[in-house]
C-alpha cells in the first residue's frame, strides 16, 4: 500500500476549532480512517507546519479524496509527499 507524508497547516478557522475541541483532531483521524485511509504516525511540530502525518492509501484517488474532503471544511491545507521505501527507492534506480 503506497505511503504519504501530509504536512498539515490549519487555518485560522481550524486553530479555532482544535482551541476549542483539542479532541477534534481524534475525530478527523477517525473519519480518515472511514474513507479508507490510514494514518500510520502524526506529529504535532513546531516550524512552518503543525502537523506532520504519515499516511497510508490504496492510491492517490483514495487519498486525494480524502484529502479534498478535509480541506473543504476550511480548516487546514496540506502537501502531500509519496514516500518510497529506501530498498525499494534503490531497487528501482537499479541499485
Amino acid at each position: 500500500m503506497p505511503t504519504y507524508v501530509v504536512l498539515t497547516n490549519l487555518t485560522d478557522y481550524g486553530r479555532k476549532t482544535v482551541r476549542d475541541n483539542p479532541g477534534r483532531i481524534h475525530e478527523v483521524n477517525a473519519e480518515l480512517k472511514a474513507m479508507g485511509v490510514t494514518l500510520k504516525d502524526q506529529y504535532a511540530v513546531f516550524g512552518p507546519y503543525d502537523f506532520v502525518n504519515i499516511m497510508e492509501a490504496e492510491d492517490d484517488g483514495v487519498l486525494t479524496k480524502a484529502l479534498i474532503q478535509l480541506a473543504s471544511r476550511g480548516t487546514a491545507t496540506t502537501m502531500t509527499l509519496p514516500a518510497t521505501p529506501t530498498d525499494e527507492w534503490v531497487k528501482r534506480i537499479g541499485g
